[in-house]
């Protein structure tokens, strides 16, 4: 008979318990020790009582009782993994509420009283940002300090592919130190736009967050500001934003009056090289249809991004769009059009 020490087996049943199965079927009687040993077998089903002779147990067929308890398992981890396989569609169900309860929270503000504190916070908002950054500055950033801080924040955020779109009061165009800004950013991808009637101030991150200037408490500096969590006053400050970048004029840091005036500014060759980068003509496709080559074509691109001071061909591309002869140009063609014209704004 087998040591009745020890509780283990990775088979679930104790030595214990196979050392008294063992007895049993030699007609050897359980001992007063044996209880705990003799409730695994009868759990089992190895063994079973004559309630008129409890003394001596009957050992059953181990085969049998293993195909029964092999059984019983596989329909307990059955039961248990379609628990499990139901489990992501109660959270995603019950998330739902959740985030719905959040959007109603009666919280979703705080009023930030301290210049370091708001831009500690928006510093924070932003750098945490994942897919979006909308910027309204009527009044520019306050001190060449401030404006690098604003500039590297802003980089940042471009740097891990976020898309970034500020809007400046039409005056920033006169000031040499935001049109270098402006350019800087615009070649790392980002929007810039001016806007000569009055906007309101605002910040909105991911449209999740916001932050916007002081309206409700009386007396305050105007550098306080409000930071907004209210997934609907949220949408609702992106969409005033939204309103005003429509209505803004595009700018990529070119000085006003920059752009090159008629069409003796112009020869033939480079409106058509211009028309065709606007249209994202491949350039080899251009350079063959003005029977020149790609290096003469590349050389010509150049020499129109410094005329207008376009640090890209998409920034050419805007210049181009937005310049005096490109709108004598449409106007040409919609006088000889049987009827109206429409306006299409790039960007």
């Amino acid at each position: 008979m087998g040591s009745a020490a020890g509780t283990g087996g990775r088979d679930g049943l104790s030595a214990a318990a196979k050392a008294l199965y063992a007895g049993i079927t030699r007609g050897e009687p359980p001992g007063p020790a044996d209880g705990a040993a003799l409730r695994e077998l009868l759990a089992w089903r190895l063994v079973a009582v004559d309630p008129d002779r409890p003394e001596a147990p009957i050992a059953l067929d181990p085969q049998e009782a293993g195909r029964r308890r092999l059984d019983e398992g596989l329909r307990e981890l059955a039961a248990r993994a379609a628990g499990m396989a139901a489990v992501p569609g109660v959270a995603d169900e019950l998330a739902l509420h959740f985030e719905r309860a959040k959007w109603r929270s009666g919280s979703g503000s705080e009023f930030l009283a301290e210049p370091e504190q708001v831009g500690a916070r928006i510093e924070e908002a932003v750098g945490r940002a994942e897919a979006e950054l909308l910027t309204a500055q009527p009044l520019g950033p306050h001190g060449a300090d401030a404006m690098e801080a604003a500039h590297a924040r802003d980089a940042r955020a471009l740097a891990r592919g976020v898309s970034v779109r500020i809007l400046c009061r039409d005056g920033e165009r006169d000031d040499p130190a935001t049109r270098d800004r402006v350019t800087r950013l615009t070649a790392r991808g980002a929007q810039f736009r001016t806007l000569a009637a009055s906007f309101q101030s605002c910040v909105v991150v991911d449209r999740r967050q916001a932050f916007i200037p002081d309206h409700v408490v009386n007396s305050s500096p105007t550098y306080a500001a409000w930071h907004v969590m209210d997934r609907a006053l949220v949408a609702f400050i992106a969409e005033g934003f939204e309103d005003a970048w429509r209505r803004a004029d595009i700018w990529h840091g070119d000085p006003r009056g920059a752009a090159p005036g008629g069409k003796a500014g112009l020869t033939h060759r480079q409106r058509e090289i211009l028309i065709d980068t606007a249209a994202g003509i491949d350039q080899r496709i251009t350079a063959r249809r003005l029977s020149i080559g790609l290096r003469t074509l590349t050389k010509e691109l150049g020499v129109l991004r410094a005329r207008w001071g376009a640090p890209t061909l998409a920034a050419l591309s805007y210049q181009w769009a937005l310049s005096a002869e490109r709108r004598r140009m449409t106007d040409e063609a919609a006088g000889s059009a049987p009827c109206g014209s429409g306006h299409a704004e790039a960007g």
